[in-house]
């Protein structure tokens, strides 16, 4: 990614709310009280990638109402261009995710994504001049769940391609959000055949291939066949894994860490690790970044918010190396 342009990085699909249950150590049923923060997989992911000096865009629907103006608001001041994020005017919400956060391993997400602004996105809303304007497009997976966000990702995807810009696919997978398991296999298997890179843990690698236990070797064979060429693995606190299409492998450990809660950990290692390719890092000190960026944020009490500096990132590795 040598060329100059605008961008870094342009993430599309859902930006909504996070509603972190402040009392920690107990079910949600005894939670009265909660924080607001901006939450949705692509949004911390541009809102990380900010954080590490990246040049972020955005491209989404937000509904016409206080949450839409909040998530704008806020992403605009983490040094987002919001220019391309939608408002929506048929009457469709942000979704919400109220968190659970029982115990440092005991946490649940209560989803509520019907009608939701961002899965209302639409072809015809997709800028191609805008796209033209970023070294990579970032698509998440449950932006593929309905249409017409679907088709408006397709798009966007279809875009990048023509014009030589890299896609990072972050498989992103909410089983909530999908009408049935063969929908996600068509098209998250679509998406990432034409993807350059392909970002998740071994669980949501199963629901793309339908297996209820894959393997890694079976994974990169199938999509090397295709357009990837680093496909990148998670397998918690086992650590990660990178393959290239060159028949490179890597691994990285996972960091030590106080751990409050477990989510928002993914956001922050896909935007660690894609700042660390991106100026030039090996595959091997990028999977650390991601490993570190992850460890930070599941230690604090919001995901967007708690995205780490560079800096941040670097010490928990010096520290731990």
């Amino acid at each position: 990614m040598t060329q100059t342009k605008e961008f870094d990085i342009i993430a599309l699909g859902r930006a909504c709310i996070d509603l972190n249950a402040v009392e920690y150590n107990r079910p949600m049923e005894e939670s009265m009280t909660f924080k607001k923060y901006v939450g949705g997989s692509p949004a911390n992911i541009a809102i990380g990638s900010s954080k590490l000096g990246v040049k972020s865009g955005f491209i989404g629907k937000i509904p016409d109402d206080q949450h839409g103006r909040f998530i704008k608001k806020f992403m605009s001041e983490a040094g987002i261009d919001t220019s391309e994020m939608v408002t929506d005017h048929e009457g469709h919400k942000s979704g919400l995710a109220f968190t659970e956060i029982k115990s440092p391993s005991e946490c649940s997400i209560l989803m509520y994504r019907e009608n939701v602004a961002d899965l209302f996105l639409k072809p015809e809303e997709i800028s191609e001049d805008y796209i033209k304007k970023t070294k990579m497009l970032l698509v998440s997976g449950t932006a593929l769940a309905m249409s017409p966000s679907r088709e408006a990702a397709l798009k966007a995807i279809s875009i990048a391609r023509k014009h030589n810009i890299q896609v990072t696919f972050e498989l992103d997978y909410r089983p909530y959000t999908w009408n049935n398991p063969t929908e996600v296999e068509i098209y998250y298997s679509l998406v990432a055949q034409q993807s350059d890179i392909v970002i998740g843990t071994r669980d949501e690698y199963n629901q793309m291939e339908g297996l209820e236990k894959g393997d890694n070797q079976t994974t990169i064979s199938n999509l090397f066949k295709h357009q990837p060429n680093l496909i990148v693995i998670k397998h918690g606190v086992e650590g990660s894994y990178a393959y290239t299409k060159a028949g490179e492998s890597y691994r990285a450990g996972s960091y030590k860490t106080n751990v409050l809660k477990t989510f928002g950990a993914g956001d922050s290692y896909a935007a660690a690790f894609l700042y660390a390719i991106s100026v030039g890092k090996e595959i091997e000190t990028a999977l650390k970044y991601g490993s570190a960026s992850a460890a930070i944020v599941v230690s604090k009490h919001s995901s967007s918010e708690a995205m780490p500096t560079v800096a941040e990132i670097e010490e928990l590795i010096q520290a731990q190396s």
